[in-house]
């Protein structure tokens, strides 16, 4: 073959190569929105919204009698579901305990998290937070006829508490003397505390005083712990669609009232009229 003829195969050649290349790259481009999918389209074509919440956690999130889930954060999530797929019942409730929401998360297992989730500095290193819908304290419960009324009376004293609540970190960081008996369980750890296994009880204070109401016997001794600190929905880290959606969310319905009457409706029983709404309710997403 002469020189011409190699030279004029060898420029075919590469042009062929090239024009597969381009085809190639622009299927690529092509195929990224497939691909890439927001997650709000795909809660769409899905039909329904995750959302993990609590089942043992009332009057937050629990399963009642006829095991159906209700509670403040149920209640919040079934409008989320209604505004975003019109229509509240097509929320899907994925259980969580406390120790699992960032795993739940992170493993595409759930869209949202409403499971009395208070922003931490190390959880936002792991989940992208929304703006809050509650305020939240530690506090400690203890036997009314054994009151713990102080954090120094807790020395030599086993404190119960559960695995990944800010209860547990609190207390190894800044009390590693005290004994901590963990539990997963919100079940297990007032199970814990009833048998006597430990002389009181740290959990977020909000749930505290329900649960001390309905519970004779039992006093909220220490009321309010370390910082005043949030709660709010939780979504993958990077889900940025989603977490703008709920913050809009949030926003329009702050323009309603939406979460005093979620109070109003689920929480308000359990406190009575010895707690102030204004203490505990986040509207609009805004402190």
């Amino acid at each position: 073959m002469g020189l011409k003829k190699i030279l004029a195969v060898m420029l075919s050649t590469l042009f062929l190569v090239g024009v597969l290349a381009g085809c190639g790259s622009s299927t690529q481009t092509a195929g990224k929105p497939e691909a890439a999918k927001s997650s709000i389209e795909e809660i769409k074509k899905r039909g329904t919204i995750r959302i993990g919440v609590f089942s043992d956690k009332p009057p937050f999130g629990y399963v009642d009698a006829n095991g159906k889930n209700q509670g403040f954060d149920v209640y919040i999530a079934k409008r989320f579901a209604k505004d975003l797929l019109g229509d509240e019942s097509k929320v899907e409730f994925v259980l969580v305990e406390a120790a699992s929401r960032v795993e739940f998360l992170q493993a595409n297992k759930v869209d949202i998290i409403l499971a009395n989730f208070t922003v931490t500095d190390e959880r936002k290193q792991k989940v992208d937070f929304a703006n809050p819908y509650m305020k939240v304290a530690l506090g400690v419960v203890s036997p009314s006829g054994q009151p713990i009324k102080s954090v120094d009376e807790l020395k030599g004293k086993k404190l119960i508490v559960n695995k990944g609540t800010t209860a547990e970190t609190y207390f190894t960081k800044n009390h590693p003397e005290i004994e901590l008996l963990k539990y997963d369980q919100n079940t297990e750890a007032f199970e814990a505390l009833k048998d006597k296994r430990g002389a009181a009880l740290a959990h977020d204070n909000t749930l505290l005083f329900a649960w001390a109401k309905e519970n004779n016997g039992y006093t909220v001794g220490i009321p309010t712990l370390g910082s005043l600190d949030t709660i709010a929905p939780a979504v993958k880290k990077g889900n940025t669609e989603l977490l703008n959606w709920i913050n809009a969310e949030l926003e329009t319905l702050g323009k309603e009232n939406f979460i005093h009457k979620a109070y109003d409706a689920t929480l308000k029983p359990a406190y009575s009229d010895d707690i102030s709404p204004e203490s505990i309710v986040v509207e609009g997403g805004k402190l």
